[in-house]
């Protein structure tokens, strides 16, 4: 099957009234990708060559969006929505290239599995004209049902339609199927419309296959594969299998998590084997983890590269552009945005280390910050290897910290610092003997008047 050609053709027209948004239903994210993201991305693991987007509500910003999670799919506008055999004719461009497989999907289905697909094609690819996708959902009322008899698919029937004996079949339509490519526009153009709405149904195809005597199977995916989305419950519902799976998956993989309904993945998250994951993180899109880190609990990471064996947390926000070497630590109530930060050095708590690097082995003392931004432009801070940056320390960029370099704790730095210097950026300490005692009665008697005041 390898060898043969197969266009994705994937339904993403609808408007979706019943997520309350101004968005387009299928750009709605399941782990901060697009659910028709999920979907190319399931298209092209099952061999797609060719995608094909039949889009209509927010048709430019579809286009737009798809330029980021399918930057070679060609995009179709279905003007008007009369039915599903007619969106699929909106692509009619694509299918006549001479595909050998035609897969028809659809934008909202986002945890449909790649080996579903596979399945399907793999059907054509034995000879079937047509293949659909069905599923056994725990109640199938609602669903259309797959009518079989000795082992070939013979009708998609709607539940109103169907008789009491065909309404005891479990056995549903998911909405997805495979077409072989020499036989799709011909029974695509073979479907009619005289039905209650004037619509044209790709579920026809069934019955206008079977009347040529072309082999029409179905195929079976899990329930969840076929969930489609419709508002935002479900798709709270979608996060949340995806979330489910994606943990299993980390944890065969030889990641700890100790609490893992709390923990939270993107689409593209990557943890390497011996991490350990403590309760309620928060990986948010371009997170790459090495093996044995350390993620304390409460934690929020987003566009970070964390080498091996980091520590990280509690209570620490990566931000994008964070680049932390091995056995960095960054802890807790610190926050790194575009800094590297490099082997074995710490930023141990209350700080911001924001367009800068740490060199290996520096301490940063507690609620350090850099100074990068004036309202207008961002600066430089460089740290040497084995600095020293006392607590509460400013350092206002641009500004280097050279080599073995020591801020005294309390300092603005805003001049830079030669290596192995000592630097004070601080007004001198003058103590008054007595002046303590002379402001707290001071204090005492003012608080007494206006307390004597409001009587």
């Amino acid at each position: 099957m390898s060898q043969r050609s197969c266009l994705s053709v994937i339904l993403a027209a609808g408007e979706g009234t019943r997520m309350k948004s101004a968005m387009p239903k299928v750009l709605h994210a399941i782990a901060g990708l697009p659910m028709v993201a999920h979907v190319v991305k399931a298209a092209e693991a099952a061999g797609a060559t060719g995608l094909a987007l039949v889009i209509g509500h927010g048709a430019e910003e579809m286009r737009q969006a798809a330029q980021k999670f399918a930057p070679k799919a060609e995009t179709f506008v279905q003007e008007n929505r009369l039915g599903t055999a007619h969106a699929v004719l909106a692509a009619r461009e694509a299918i006549s290239k001479g595909y050998d497989d035609i897969l028809v999907m659809f934008g909202d289905t986002p945890l449909i599995d790649a080996g579903a697909l596979a399945t399907a094609r793999q059907k054509l690819a034995e000879g079937a004209a047509v293949a659909v996708i069905g599923f056994r959902p725990p109640n199938p009322t609602g669903y259309g049902r797959l009518i079989e008899e000795d082992g070939r698919l013979v009708a998609i029937r709607e539940e109103k339609d169907c008789s009491e004996e065909e309404k005891t079949i479990g056995f549903c339509n998911a909405g997805m199927m495979a077409v072989a490519g020499k036989h799709a526009l011909r029974l695509l153009d073979k479907v009619g419309n005289s039905n209650a709405k004037g619509e044209f149904y790709l579920t026809d195809i069934v019955e206008i296959a079977g009347a040529e005597r072309l082999d029409v199977v179905a195929t079976e995916a899990s329930f969840e594969s076929a969930l489609g989305i419709n508002n935002r419950a479900e798709l709270a519902e979608a996060e949340a299998i995806w979330q489910a799976r994606r943990r299993r998956d980390a944890m065969l993989a030889g990641v700890t998590l100790i609490a893992p309904e709390t923990v939270y993945f993107s689409h593209d998250t990557e943890i390497g084997a011996d991490t350990i994951v403590e309760p309620n993180v928060w990986f948010g899109p371009g997170v790459k983890i090495a093996s044995g880190a350390r993620i304390h609990a409460f934690s929020h990471i987003e566009g970070a590269t964390i080498a091996s064996n980091c520590d990280v947390g509690p209570f620490a926000r990566l931000r994008p552009g964070a680049d932390l070497r091995q056995k960095a630590k960054v802890g807790n109530f610190c926050e790194v945005k575009q800094a590297t930060i490099e082997e074995g050095a710490k930023v141990n708590h209350l700080t911001y280390i924001g367009d800068a690097r740490v060199g290996a082995a520096a301490n940063i003392g507690a609620g350090t910050i850099t100074c990068n931004y004036d309202g207008y432009s961002k600066f430089f801070t460089d740290i040497g290897e084995g600095a020293f940056v006392g607590s509460n320390s400013s350092l206002v960029a641009p500004v280097t910290i050279g080599k073995g370099g020591y801020v005294a704790s309390g300092s603005v730095i805003t001049e830079s610092v030669p290596d192995d210097a000592l630097a004070f950026g601080r007004a001198r300490q003058k103590t008054l003997p007595g002046k303590g005692r002379e402001l707290r009665e001071r204090f005492a008697s003012a608080a007494a008047a206006r307390k004597k005041a409001a009587v």
